[in-house]
Protein backbone atom coordinates (compact mmCIF):
# COMPACT_ATOMS: atom_id res chain seq x y z
CA UNK A 1 0.00 0.00 0.00
CA UNK A 2 1.36 2.95 -1.07
CA UNK A 3 2.09 6.11 1.13
CA UNK A 4 -1.00 8.22 -0.29
CA UNK A 5 -3.70 5.58 0.23
CA UNK A 6 -2.49 5.31 4.32
CA UNK A 7 -2.42 9.18 4.63
CA UNK A 8 -6.23 8.64 3.00
CA UNK A 9 -6.91 5.62 5.07
CA UNK A 10 -6.06 7.42 8.54
CA UNK A 11 -7.14 11.27 7.23
CA UNK A 12 -10.84 9.62 6.43
CA UNK A 13 -10.64 7.69 10.07
CA UNK A 14 -9.56 10.68 11.93
CA UNK A 15 -12.32 13.50 9.66
CA UNK A 16 -15.12 11.13 10.44
CA UNK A 17 -14.48 10.56 14.05
CA UNK A 18 -14.09 14.32 14.32
CA UNK A 19 -17.39 14.45 12.54
CA UNK A 20 -19.13 12.04 15.00
CA UNK A 21 -17.68 13.54 18.46
CA UNK A 22 -17.58 17.58 17.00
CA UNK A 23 -19.56 18.40 14.47
CA UNK A 24 -22.93 15.98 14.50
CA UNK A 25 -23.85 17.12 17.72
CA UNK A 26 -23.24 20.32 17.01
CA UNK A 27 -25.06 20.35 13.50
CA UNK A 28 -28.07 17.93 14.30
CA UNK A 29 -28.85 20.65 17.42
CA UNK A 30 -28.91 23.33 15.64
CA UNK A 31 -31.26 21.35 13.20
CA UNK A 32 -33.33 20.08 15.26
CA UNK A 33 -34.03 20.69 19.24
CA UNK A 34 -35.59 17.08 19.26
CA UNK A 35 -32.04 16.26 18.96
CA UNK A 36 -31.11 17.01 22.28
CA UNK A 37 -33.79 15.02 24.04
CA UNK A 38 -32.93 12.34 22.89
CA UNK A 39 -31.57 9.47 25.19
CA UNK A 40 -27.62 8.91 25.20
CA UNK A 41 -27.98 5.31 23.22
CA UNK A 42 -29.58 7.21 20.66
CA UNK A 43 -27.51 10.15 20.37
CA UNK A 44 -25.06 8.06 19.75
CA UNK A 45 -26.76 5.69 16.92
CA UNK A 46 -27.78 9.15 15.48
CA UNK A 47 -24.54 11.09 15.39
CA UNK A 48 -23.40 7.02 14.00
CA UNK A 49 -25.75 7.57 11.21
CA UNK A 50 -25.00 11.06 10.21
CA UNK A 51 -21.38 10.23 9.59
CA UNK A 52 -22.81 7.28 7.53
CA UNK A 53 -24.44 9.22 5.36
CA UNK A 54 -21.85 11.54 4.94
CA UNK A 55 -19.71 8.76 3.89
CA UNK A 56 -22.24 7.04 1.42
CA UNK A 57 -22.58 10.80 -0.18
CA UNK A 58 -19.07 11.40 -1.02
CA UNK A 59 -18.09 7.81 -1.86
CA UNK A 60 -21.25 7.00 -3.81
CA UNK A 61 -21.12 10.08 -5.24
CA UNK A 62 -17.16 10.06 -6.18
CA UNK A 63 -17.96 5.99 -7.66
CA UNK A 64 -20.55 7.21 -10.21
CA UNK A 65 -17.76 10.31 -11.27
CA UNK A 66 -15.30 7.20 -11.73
CA UNK A 67 -17.75 4.72 -13.90
CA UNK A 68 -18.77 8.04 -16.44
CA UNK A 69 -15.18 9.52 -16.60
CA UNK A 70 -12.65 7.02 -16.05
CA UNK A 71 -11.61 5.72 -19.22
CA UNK A 72 -8.77 3.47 -18.00
CA UNK A 73 -10.20 1.63 -15.69
CA UNK A 74 -13.77 1.38 -17.85
CA UNK A 75 -11.13 -0.08 -20.42
CA UNK A 76 -9.56 -2.70 -18.20
CA UNK A 77 -11.96 -3.08 -15.44
CA UNK A 78 -9.32 -6.46 -13.56
CA UNK A 79 -5.92 -4.37 -14.46
CA UNK A 80 -6.84 -0.79 -15.47
CA UNK A 81 -5.18 2.13 -14.02
CA UNK A 82 -6.27 2.03 -10.40
CA UNK A 83 -5.34 5.48 -9.01
CA UNK A 84 -8.64 6.80 -8.35
CA UNK A 85 -10.73 3.63 -6.93
CA UNK A 86 -7.95 3.22 -4.96
CA UNK A 87 -8.59 6.98 -3.47
CA UNK A 88 -12.53 5.82 -2.62
CA UNK A 89 -11.54 2.80 -1.67
CA UNK A 90 -9.40 4.00 1.03
CA UNK A 91 -11.69 6.56 2.10
CA UNK A 92 -13.86 3.44 2.97
CA UNK A 93 -11.20 1.54 4.56
CA UNK A 94 -10.95 4.76 6.73
CA UNK A 95 -14.92 4.85 7.55
CA UNK A 96 -15.12 0.95 8.28
CA UNK A 97 -12.13 1.58 10.78
CA UNK A 98 -13.83 4.40 12.55
CA UNK A 99 -17.15 2.04 12.50
CA UNK A 100 -15.57 -0.92 14.09
CA UNK A 101 -13.98 1.52 16.67
CA UNK A 102 -17.38 2.77 17.19
CA UNK A 103 -18.64 -0.75 18.06
CA UNK A 104 -16.15 -1.93 20.17
CA UNK A 105 -16.29 1.29 22.34
CA UNK A 106 -20.27 0.80 22.55
CA UNK A 107 -20.41 -2.99 21.98
CA UNK A 108 -23.17 -3.32 24.99
CA UNK A 109 -25.70 -1.00 22.98
CA UNK A 110 -24.41 -1.29 19.57
CA UNK A 111 -22.18 -4.56 19.13
CA UNK A 112 -22.77 -6.60 16.84
CA UNK A 113 -20.50 -9.83 16.07
CA UNK A 114 -22.23 -9.95 12.63
CA UNK A 115 -21.08 -6.82 11.66
CA UNK A 116 -18.14 -6.71 12.63
CA UNK A 117 -17.21 -9.65 10.79
CA UNK A 118 -19.06 -7.85 7.65
CA UNK A 119 -16.30 -4.87 8.34
CA UNK A 120 -13.13 -7.28 8.35
CA UNK A 121 -14.28 -9.36 5.50
CA UNK A 122 -14.88 -5.70 3.49
CA UNK A 123 -11.29 -4.58 4.41
CA UNK A 124 -9.93 -7.85 2.96
CA UNK A 125 -11.38 -7.97 -0.12
CA UNK A 126 -10.36 -3.97 -0.03
CA UNK A 127 -6.79 -4.59 0.64
CA UNK A 128 -6.17 -6.54 -2.83
CA UNK A 129 -7.32 -3.23 -4.21
CA UNK A 130 -5.08 -1.53 -2.18
CA UNK A 131 -1.81 -3.38 -2.06
CA UNK A 132 -2.09 -4.89 -5.78
CA UNK A 133 -4.71 -2.58 -7.40
CA UNK A 134 -6.59 -5.04 -8.88
CA UNK A 135 -10.56 -5.24 -10.05
CA UNK A 136 -10.74 -1.44 -9.72
CA UNK A 137 -13.85 -1.37 -12.31
CA UNK A 138 -15.55 -4.14 -9.95
CA UNK A 139 -14.24 -2.64 -6.70
CA UNK A 140 -15.82 1.03 -7.37
CA UNK A 141 -18.79 -0.87 -9.06
CA UNK A 142 -19.93 -1.85 -5.54
CA UNK A 143 -19.62 1.51 -3.85
CA UNK A 144 -22.63 2.37 -5.82
CA UNK A 145 -24.82 0.09 -3.54
CA UNK A 146 -23.99 3.22 -0.79
CA UNK A 147 -25.81 5.80 -2.29
CA UNK A 148 -29.08 3.76 -0.37
CA UNK A 149 -27.91 4.98 2.28
CA UNK A 150 -28.86 8.21 2.85
CA UNK A 151 -32.28 7.11 2.61
CA UNK A 152 -31.90 4.33 5.02
CA UNK A 153 -30.67 6.77 7.72
CA UNK A 154 -33.32 9.37 6.90
CA UNK A 155 -36.06 6.88 7.73
CA UNK A 156 -34.23 5.98 10.82
CA UNK A 157 -34.09 9.81 12.64
CA UNK A 158 -37.86 9.83 11.30
CA UNK A 159 -38.37 7.28 13.75
CA UNK A 160 -36.37 8.85 16.54
CA UNK A 161 -38.07 11.99 16.05
CA UNK A 162 -41.12 9.84 16.56
CA UNK A 163 -42.53 11.06 12.88
CA UNK A 164 -46.03 8.83 12.06
CA UNK A 165 -45.38 6.11 9.47
CA UNK A 166 -48.49 7.88 7.39
CA UNK A 167 -46.33 11.68 7.36
CA UNK A 168 -45.69 12.30 4.07
CA UNK A 169 -42.18 12.67 4.20
CA UNK A 170 -42.02 9.78 6.21
CA UNK A 171 -43.61 7.72 3.01
CA UNK A 172 -42.00 9.44 0.32
CA UNK A 173 -38.62 9.07 1.59
CA UNK A 174 -39.37 5.07 2.25
CA UNK A 175 -40.89 4.81 -1.65
CA UNK A 176 -37.27 6.60 -2.74
CA UNK A 177 -35.36 4.42 -0.60
CA UNK A 178 -37.07 1.44 -2.04
CA UNK A 179 -36.14 2.87 -5.45
CA UNK A 180 -32.69 3.65 -5.12
CA UNK A 181 -32.25 0.43 -3.19
CA UNK A 182 -33.45 -1.71 -6.09
CA UNK A 183 -31.83 0.54 -8.68
CA UNK A 184 -27.68 0.53 -7.24
CA UNK A 185 -28.15 -2.92 -5.20
CA UNK A 186 -30.83 -5.16 -7.68
CA UNK A 187 -31.33 -3.72 -11.19
CA UNK A 188 -27.14 -3.50 -11.82
CA UNK A 189 -26.40 -7.15 -11.03
CA UNK A 190 -26.87 -8.43 -14.50
CA UNK A 191 -24.94 -5.91 -16.05
CA UNK A 192 -22.35 -6.35 -12.97
CA UNK A 193 -21.96 -10.08 -13.32
CA UNK A 194 -21.77 -10.04 -17.23
CA UNK A 195 -18.53 -7.58 -16.32
CA UNK A 196 -17.74 -10.90 -14.55
CA UNK A 197 -18.65 -13.34 -16.48
CA UNK A 198 -16.83 -11.85 -19.68
CA UNK A 199 -13.23 -12.18 -17.48
CA UNK A 200 -13.42 -15.68 -17.01
CA UNK A 201 -10.62 -17.26 -18.99
CA UNK A 202 -8.51 -14.18 -19.75
CA UNK A 203 -5.21 -13.78 -19.24
CA UNK A 204 -5.90 -10.94 -16.50
CA UNK A 205 -8.14 -12.98 -15.05
CA UNK A 206 -5.52 -15.47 -14.88
CA UNK A 207 -2.99 -13.27 -13.50
CA UNK A 208 -4.95 -12.33 -10.47
CA UNK A 209 -4.05 -15.89 -8.73
CA UNK A 210 -6.73 -18.09 -7.27
CA UNK A 211 -6.46 -16.19 -3.96
CA UNK A 212 -7.89 -12.80 -5.32
CA UNK A 213 -10.10 -14.69 -7.32
CA UNK A 214 -12.48 -16.28 -4.70
CA UNK A 215 -12.20 -13.65 -2.99
CA UNK A 216 -13.67 -11.61 -5.19
CA UNK A 217 -16.70 -13.97 -6.86
CA UNK A 218 -17.45 -15.76 -2.82
CA UNK A 219 -17.93 -11.99 -1.61
CA UNK A 220 -19.81 -10.92 -4.76
CA UNK A 221 -22.03 -13.73 -4.38
CA UNK A 222 -22.81 -13.44 -0.69
CA UNK A 223 -23.26 -9.46 -0.95
CA UNK A 224 -25.96 -9.77 -3.71
CA UNK A 225 -27.81 -12.62 -1.72
CA UNK A 226 -27.95 -9.92 1.24
CA UNK A 227 -29.06 -7.28 -1.30
CA UNK A 228 -32.12 -9.98 -2.35
CA UNK A 229 -33.04 -10.56 1.25
CA UNK A 230 -33.34 -6.62 2.17
CA UNK A 231 -34.92 -6.09 -0.86
CA UNK A 232 -37.55 -8.26 -0.24
CA UNK A 233 -37.89 -6.35 3.44
CA UNK A 234 -37.65 -3.17 2.04
CA UNK A 235 -40.44 -3.84 -0.72
CA UNK A 236 -42.50 -5.28 1.81
CA UNK A 237 -42.20 -2.44 4.01
CA UNK A 238 -42.94 0.08 1.94
CA UNK A 239 -45.93 -1.51 0.23
CA UNK A 240 -47.41 -2.02 3.90
CA UNK A 241 -47.07 1.99 4.32
CA UNK A 242 -48.44 3.00 0.80
CA UNK A 243 -51.41 0.48 1.51
CA UNK A 244 -51.96 2.35 4.95
CA UNK A 245 -51.16 -1.63 6.72
CA UNK A 246 -48.14 -0.42 8.34
CA UNK A 247 -48.74 2.90 9.53
CA UNK A 248 -49.41 3.91 12.82
CA UNK A 249 -50.38 7.23 14.42
CA UNK A 250 -47.94 9.01 16.64
CA UNK A 251 -49.06 11.83 18.89
CA UNK A 252 -46.43 14.01 19.84
CA UNK A 253 -44.90 12.88 23.45
CA UNK A 254 -46.59 9.74 22.62
CA UNK A 255 -44.22 6.59 23.47
CA UNK A 256 -41.46 5.44 20.61
CA UNK A 257 -42.77 2.16 18.68
CA UNK A 258 -41.22 -1.07 19.73
CA UNK A 259 -38.95 -1.12 16.44
CA UNK A 260 -37.26 1.88 17.89
CA UNK A 261 -35.78 0.48 21.08
CA UNK A 262 -34.45 -2.17 19.51
CA UNK A 263 -30.77 -3.07 19.53
CA UNK A 264 -28.54 -0.88 17.12
CA UNK A 265 -29.23 -2.01 13.44
CA UNK A 266 -26.30 -1.32 11.50
CA UNK A 267 -26.20 1.02 8.73
CA UNK A 268 -25.13 -1.14 5.87
CA UNK A 269 -27.56 -3.73 6.44
CA UNK A 270 -31.23 -1.83 6.93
Amino acid sequence: METRELTVVAGSFAGFQILFSVASPRLSAAITPSYSRLPPTKLTEWNSRLVSTVHALIVGLFCLYILWFDDAVNANPVWGDPSLVKLNVAITCGYLLYDLVLLACNWSTMGDSFFVCHHLAALYAYGYVLTRGVLPYFANFRLISELSTPFVNQRWFFEALKYPRSHRLVVVNGVAMAVVFFLVRIAVMPSYWVSVFATFGTPEFERLGLGAQVAWITSCIALDILNTIWMHKIARGCYKVMTGRGGRKVKDGAETSPSSDKKHANNHTD
